[in-house]
């Protein structure tokens, strides 16, 4: 069995989860690599990544460059003498960086890939209402998630489900298919398969304000799976048109009802602590939203001291 020196790359609460596993399981972890503290909040303090956080509570040793290509990290790196490096919801890596180790560095992606590829893919599997994804090991290459495959497990979307929490099972999940991983490398040679590109495979692209805005002409089921795959961050979006006013709210929960009716698309109807908005084929029922600079509400506090009037509408 070989003598395993892993650095662990990685930023947000997603890949605490393997770092955890790693650390637990009494791998040698001979560095962290995350990314820089980050001013925050209206006092613009620095704020750490998750991962930091749980590698000091760790004492372990700490890499943040802010250039993957400087030469002085790049020799930082070379001094841990890794032999494996294993990625976790962190960013691109150059070729220096990912070849350097013996036996490879290997990445975590929250999707059955080659499917969404990409930055969100936990959000884009639910947005397009798929009933099932998973997570995958692969080793890095030049390209975003194009590496020679090495394990994958599929797990159920529920109907309900939110990117909230598909995130925390996947975390779960595929921190246990990193430890299989690791594992088969200690036994090596892996046996990899390559990933079959086609053009039925889809992407999931960097969310934005553009594509997280509702489209209430959208067909009702899409509007639906839009919101529960945005929820709770970073919210889909639409605008409110209310007393002569329009502005910007997000809607975190919802469900919906398909039933013929006489409304025009967009019209909010408010009757007996419910909140509806009219769609094509039925309504989209609102149980939790966001008004501008307020906190989360859910609509029967949001119905105690706000008021619509009959021309209230979702643009």
């Amino acid at each position: 069995m070989k003598e395993l020196r892993i650095v662990f790359m990685g930023t947000p609460d997603f890949a605490v989860a393997t770092l955890k596993a790693l650390v637990e399981n009494k791998y040698h972890v001979v560095g962290v690599i995350t990314a820089p503290d980050r001013p925050a909040g209206r006092g613009r303090k620095l704020n750490e990544s998750a991962v930091k956080t749980y590698a000091q509570s760790q004492n372990l040793t700490i890499l943040q460059p802010t250039n993957l290509k400087d030469v002085a990290f790049l020799n930082e790196l070379k001094t841990l003498n890794a032999n494996l490096q294993i990625v976790v919801a962190f960013r691109m890596l150059p070729k220096a960086v990912w070849q350097m180790p013996e036996y490879g560095t290997f990445n975590l992606h929250a999707s059955l890939l080659p499917n969404y590829r990409g930055a969100a893919p936990i959000n884009w599997a639910i947005m397009n209402g798929e009933t099932e994804t998973g997570v995958s090991t692969f080793f890095i290459d030049d390209n975003i998630d194009t590496g020679e495959m090495i394990l994958q497990e599929t797990v159920a979307i529920d109907s309900k489900e939110t990117a909230g929490s598909l995130h925390d099972k996947l975390m779960e999940i595929g921190s246990k298919l990193a430890l299989k991983t690791v594992a088969l490398i200690e036994k090596g040679p892996v046996k990899t398969s390559p990933q079959i590109e086609s053009e039925a495979n889809k992407t999931a692209h960097k969310l934005d304000k553009e594509n997280c805005k509702i489209d209430w002409n959208d067909a009702l089921l899409n509007i639906y799976n839009k919101i529960r795959g945005l929820s709770p961050y970073p919210g889909a979006w639409c605008e409110l048109f209310n007393k002569q006013n329009t502005v910007s709210v997000k809607i975190l929960k919802c469900d919906y009802e398909i039933k013929d009716h006489p409304f025009s698309i967009g019209k909010i109807i408010s009757v007996n602590q419910e909140l509806k908005v009219a769609t094509k084929i039925g309504f989209i029922i609102i149980k939790e939203l966001q008004l501008p600079g307020k906190r989360n509400m859910d609509v029967k506090s949001l119905l105690n001291g706000y008021q619509f009037d009959e021309d209230a509408k979702m643009l």
